[in-house]
């Protein structure tokens, strides 16, 4: 009974989301997706949608966060039911909203993953080319030269591929990006980068093109500009060499990461990373912490001294 009164619940409220609140479908095919979860999980426990208690909605968190579900994901899943439950509750179905004093996860405490020195070094590693084709070589460039500014600048999957040929300036040792909102922000490039973007320049980015011009940085082999999938999936096999799956994203944070652990602050972090809030950028307080107490522990005269 639970099952089909669940699924009638879901209808209704789908709804009152398209007739009512006049949301988008991409709003509603988000909050049916998340509560559909959360009905196979009262399913198999035989209960209807209005005849759960709050204990139920707790058990069900903590299911989330038991499979490994990240803080922001579990959030939004919370979110969708809290919605229907305030539906629920003016719609005179339920008496009482078994949401109230769940508090949603800490999402700004869910630090994102990052990968070691080590993991980074060996996903940026040369490998050998002198048996493939010139142009299987130009791509290898290519790739190699996307890994080293994703990793260098912190930048992010639509920055890459939108970067063009014209914001980058070599000479001067930095690229200009286009971030959120289209804001425009300078990122400094290392060495390793700025190398490897030249051989790029010199060697393959010519080679890939052909006859066709673009005034992208980085191209596609039809010499158009690279979707987003494509560089994740460029990027998740590169981290193959690091025995450890990466994404874009994930380099985005090692980048931040790891500039936090040799001691820069976070006001230049963020300005690198191109937040327009400081509190984004605070996810990486931590990492100063760490790194403050160690530096304490190592140097501070009294910091090992045992108490009397």
């Amino acid at each position: 009974m639970s099952s089909d009164a669940n699924a009638r619940t879901l209808y209704d409220f789908r709804d009152y989301l398209r007739v009512e609140k006049g949301s988008a479908k991409l709003t509603i095919s988000a909050y049916s997706s998340d509560l559909s979860h959360f009905a196979e999980f009262l399913d198999k426990r035989r209960v209807a949608f209005t005849t759960v208690r709050r204990e139920e909605v707790r058990e069900y968190i903590q299911e989330l966060f038991s499979n490994s579900l990240d803080g922001r994901s579990v959030g939004r899943k919370l979110s969708a039911i809290r919605h229907l439950y305030r539906h629920l509750l003016l719609d005179g179905k339920i008496d009482k909203d078994p949401t109230l004093n769940i508090d949603l996860p800490k999402q700004w405490k869910v630090l994102p993953k990052a990968l070691t020195r080590d993991e980074v070094g060996a996903m940026l590693a040369e490998r050998p080319l002198q048996k493939e084709s010139a142009r299987a070589q130009a791509m290898g460039l290519r790739d190699r030269a996307m890994l080293e500014l994703l990793y260098a600048g912190g930048v992010r999957v639509s920055e890459v591929a939108d970067a063009r040929l014209e914001d980058l300036k070599l000479e001067m040792g930095y690229i200009m990006v286009r971030g959120k909102g289209d804001k425009e922000r300078m990122v400094p490039l290392g060495s390793p980068a700025q190398q490897m973007l030249q051989q790029y320049l010199q060697r393959g980015r010519e080679v890939i093109a052909g006859k066709k011009g673009s005034p992208l940085l980085f191209i596609g082999s039809t010499g158009r500009r690279l979707t987003r999938q494509r560089v994740w999936q460029l990027v998740g096999k590169a981290s193959l060499a690091s025995g450890r799956h990466a994404s874009p994203h994930m380099l985005r944070h090692s980048c931040a990461t790891h500039m936090v652990e040799n001691g820069a602050d976070l006001r230049t972090v963020q300005t690198i990373l191109g937040h327009s809030d400081i509190s984004t950028t605070q996810i990486y307080t931590h990492v100063a912490l760490d790194r403050l107490k160690s530096v304490y522990s190592k140097h501070h005269p009294r910091a090992k001294a045992k108490a009397i």
